[in-house]
């Protein structure tokens, strides 16, 4: 087992190799496909959620999904939701939306309100892209946990501010190489998840990220324009992913940027 405090994402990118990442837990996660030949989706139970044994995790494509006071349980589902960055195409009345609001999306700026809004339930009002009433997996323990992978430089945000500079949307997930893993997003404006969304897509574009995982399929993911992928390809691609590197995410290394340009070929400032 190596040591964590050698993998900043933001400072020693040259050591996040696959091999390196999956050594770093304490536990050894099972082949998913040995482990759940039919597809079931979970392959694991326990561990714990130190940021080791999550980027560990992450490499060999599982993440954690459990409910507060039940043991962990490490999922790699059959088959795997993604999307292509490059593909994406957002709706039309979604561009029309961006090109009237004077809305700003920034990266990294708050992402402890992030994971905190995603953690809501929808009965509160405040996270509008869960069914009425369902609570999210996003506990405290998990809060905790990806807050650590943030301050690593491994779990960023995606931020969308209204003209009174009020958050009003949002989304977080990892980036290990040229792959983001998407968590949960949010909104408390309509389509602010969804402009949020067309962000990291750019995002992802401009800072050769090839792939975003998000996990299981869902009708909003769909809408979106999100796939699905076998999971042994989704598994085969891992290891060139995370091998190849793309653009540091730091939070202060990328401007704000208006929504109205999202659908400009103008890109993401690089803050200098």
């Amino acid at each position: 087992m190596n040591s964590f405090s050698q993998y900043n994402a933001n400072n020693n990118e040259q050591l996040i190799t696959p091999e390196t990442l999956k050594s770093l837990g304490r536990y050894d996660f099972p082949d998913p496909i040995s482990i759940d030949p039919d597809g079931v989706g979970i392959v694991a139970m326990g561990g714990d959620l130190a940021p080791e044994t999550l980027i560990s995790a992450y490499a060999q494509g599982l993440f954690p999904w459990f409910n507060e006071d039940e043991p962990i349980a490490w999922w790699c589902p059959e088959p795997r939701c993604v999307i292509v960055p490059t593909d994406y195409q957002p709706s039309k009345s979604l561009r029309k939306q961006a090109s009237r609001v004077r809305w700003q999306v920034t990266l990294n700026q708050a992402f402890d309100d992030v994971i905190h809004a995603c953690s809501l339930p929808r009965s509160d009002g405040l996270n509008t892209d869960l069914p009425e009433g369902e609570h999210t997996w996003i506990h405290d323990e998990m809060i905790e946990a990806y807050t650590k992978l943030h301050a690593h430089g491994f779990a960023h945000s995606i931020e969308v501010w209204d003209d009174a500079g009020t958050l009003i949307g949002g989304l977080y997930g990892l980036k290990i190489g040229n792959i983001y893993f998407g968590e949960s997003m949010f909104h408390r404006a309509s389509n602010a998840s969804k402009l949020a969304f067309w962000g990291l897509m750019r995002l992802c574009e401009q800072s050769n990220v090839a792939l975003v995982d998000c996990q299981l399929p869902n009708e909003h993911l769909m809408s979106l324009g999100a796939t699905t992928l076998p999971r042994a390809e989704f598994l085969s691609q891992l290891d060139t992913l995370i091998a190849t590197h793309s653009v540091k995410w730091q939070k202060n290394s990328h401007n704000s940027l208006s929504v109205s340009l999202l659908d400009s070929k103008e890109s993401w400032q690089l803050n200098s």
